[in-house]
This record gives structure tokens, C-alpha cells and sequence, in this order.
């Protein structure tokens, strides 16, 4: 499933996100043919049950369709329709189709069955049909146009992260979070998610940079040639597949430990990815005209979102010393404390 996954998307977002989609996307365009493209390929629903309409497809074999996205600056709200339609799935609730989109900071309350607070920074929030959330030990989805107030907002990639107010509102869907979820799961699939087209944007400008290196010629010969480049792309490099490691690591196993060292890698790549590609490629890089800015805008956007490096070193610092100096080592060759 995965090898067909990777080819379709690949070929799906490589004819779609075009440049100008995603700059006309930033500039506050729905991108409504793009979506219903990705749509019909059936990728929103593919972590559903199959008993759902989806096709209960794992993580490690939607991590091509999360790189891909980050890969492609893909502008819409495809790596959260996937994890939407997961959790509703987990909670055995049914699949939903059309824009759709998560939050992570729902404060929101009950009364008498019906929901009242407000959504902070719902990814694509103005633009999506239906968000889903977690309230207290509940998984809920509520339809956007409900919401009283819609608050616009944008990250530095120029994505749309709305606020979102509702009062008394009964929700569409709701049921009880399973044990097997932890009560931050929205926070980790949302790191998750972020991670992993991180390490799509960071191959994305890996590749920039090795083709400017290459065709860009300085004192009769090219630039990639000179040992300070070499030594830049290089270290590119390894950020690269540090990042996309760990990312395919979380994806293959859902698990904390996993999770928090994809999000501190990937969002430590980003910053020294960023300061190289625009080194190497020089005041050129800087133009709004060159697709660079694309992809390291949103690394810069991307790192912080569902948690910052320092926030997730940290957690994995008491995942450390709640297992204590003996289990240590093992958890570092497991991957996971247990």
C-alpha cells in the first residue's frame, strides 16, 4: 500500500502545487480544484477503518503522503483531514469527507450536551467544513459554520490559522476518547504531522541547493565546487536525513518517545537548513520570485507549530528520568520507554 501511496501522491501534488497555487493559496485563495483532486485520490480517508469508507491504512504507510505535502508546500489541509479521520476512526466514530481540519488548543466546555469556548489556530480553519477536537476525555466533531465568530489569522508560510468561537453548539459527532489514546493526542499527531513535512520541505530545498550549486557558475566554474559550499550542502545533507529518519521512525511506531525526537530534530534541521539554502543561493535566494522562500517559510512556521523544540526536548527529559538511569539505554535502542 505504502509503494502505491508514494507514486500517486507523488504524481498527484507534482502536476498540482504549482507555485503560483500555493502563493495564490497565501494570498487567501481556496484552492477548491487542488482539494477536490486530492479528494478523489481518496488520501483524507485513507487512515479511516476500511468499515468507515477509508482504507485502514497505517502511518508508516501514509508517511510518503506527509512528505509529499511538505515536499510540495501542498496548501490545503490534507496531513490534518488524515489525522482527523484517524482519531474519529480510534473512537469509532464514522469518516467525514470535504475540508476538514484539527485543533489543538480547544478550550471548549459542556453544558447540558451542547459545547461553548473557543478553537485557537485551527490550521485552514475559515476554509474547512468540519473540525474536530478534544474535550476532555471526548472526541468531537463540530461543523465550522456553527461557530459564532471566525477570527483569521496566518502563520509566516501565509497558511490560514483561525480562531474559532462557538456557544451552545451540539456537536455533529462526539464519543468517548479510547484508552489506548493518551488525553495529548491531538498534540503528538499534530507533531507528527508537522515533523514529517518538515522533512519533505527540508528535501525540497536539499534539492534547490544542489541544482543552484551545480548550474550557478563563479570564476569559470561552478559554485558547489568550492569546498565552503561543498561543506554547506553537506551539512545540508545531514540534517535532511536526520530529519526524514526520525519522521519515518514516528510513522512506523505511534509512540511518545518517537514522536518527540522527530519534532526536535525536524524543527533543529529547519532552522539550519533554512540559514543554508539562503547562504548558498545568495541574494537571489531572497527574491520573492525564487520558489525558495516557499519552502523555508514554512520550515520556519512549521517548527514551532504543535509544540517547539525546547517544549519537546523537554518532555522527552521526563520521559527520561521518570524511567530512571536503568532504562535508559534500552529505551534509546527500543525507541520507547516502557
Amino acid at each position: 500500500m505504502r509503494e502505491l501511496f508514494e507514486s500517486t501522491v507523488e504524481r498527484l501534488l507534482a502536476d498540482i502545487c504549482t507555485p503560483e497555487a500555493v502563493l495564490a493559496s497565501e494570498g487567501g485563495q481556496w484552492p477548491a480544484a487542488l482539494w477536490a483532486a486530492v479528494e478523489d485520490s481518496g488520501f483524507a480517508l485513507a487512515a479511516a477503518p476500511e468499515s468507515s469508507g477509508g482504507a485502514g491504512a497505517s502511518w508508516d504507510d501514509l508517511f510518503p503522503v506527509l512528505l509529499a505535502c511538505g515536499r510540495h508546500c501542498a496548501p490545503l489541509p490534507l496531513p490534518e483531514a488524515i489525522l482527523c479521520n484517524w482519531l474519529l476512526g480510534c473512537a469509532g466514530l464514522e469518516a467525514v469527507g470535504g475540508p476538514l481540519s484539527v485543533a489543538f488548543d480547544a478550550r471548549l466546555t459542556w453544558t447540558d450536551g451542547k459545547l461553548s469556548g473557543r478553537l485557537s489556530g485551527v490550521p485552514w480553519g475559515r476554509h474547512v467544513a468540519h473540525v474536530v477536537a478534544l474535550v476532555g476525555d471526548s472526541v468531537v466533531l463540530l461543523a465550522t459554520a456553527s461557530a459564532s465568530a471566525v477570527n483569521a489569522g496566518q502563520n509566516i508560510a501565509g497558511e490560514s490559522r483561525d480562531d474559532m468561537s462557538f456557544s451552545d453548539v451540539a456537536p455533529i459527532a462526539s464519543a468517548a476518547r479510547p484508552a489506548s489514546l493518551s488525553a495529548d493526542v491531538v498534540l503528538q499527531g499534530g507533531a507528527l504531522l508537522r515533523a514529517a513535512q518538515t522533512a519533505g520541505a527540508l528535501q525540497a530545498v536539499l534539492a534547490m541547493c544542489t541544482q543552484h550549486a551545480t548550474e550557478r557558475v563563479q570564476f569559470g566554474k561552478p559554485i558547489g565546487s568550492f569546498q565552503a559550499i561543498g561543506h554547506q550542502i553537506a551539512v545540508l545533507a545531514e540534517q535532511v536525513a536526520l530529519a526524514t529518519v526520525t519522521a519515518e521512525a514516528a510513522c512506523a511506531e505511534f509512540a511518545p518517545l518517537r514522536i518527540a525526537s522527530a519534532k526536535v530534530c525536524s524543527a533543529e534541521a529547519a532552522g539550519i537548513a533554512a540559514g543554508i539554502a539562503h547562504a548558498v543561493h545568495g541574494a537571489m535566494g531572497f527574491t520573492h520570485e525564487h520558489r525558495l522562500h516557499l519552502s523555508t517559510r514554512r520550515l520556519w512556521a512549521w517548527r514551532s507549530e504543535f509544540g517547539s523544540a525546547s517544549e519537546w526536548s523537554q518532555r522527552i527529559g521526563r520521559l527520561a528520568c521518570v524511567g530512571g538511569a536503568a532504562k535508559f539505554w534500552p529505551a534509546i535502542t527500543a525507541g520507547e520507554f516502557k
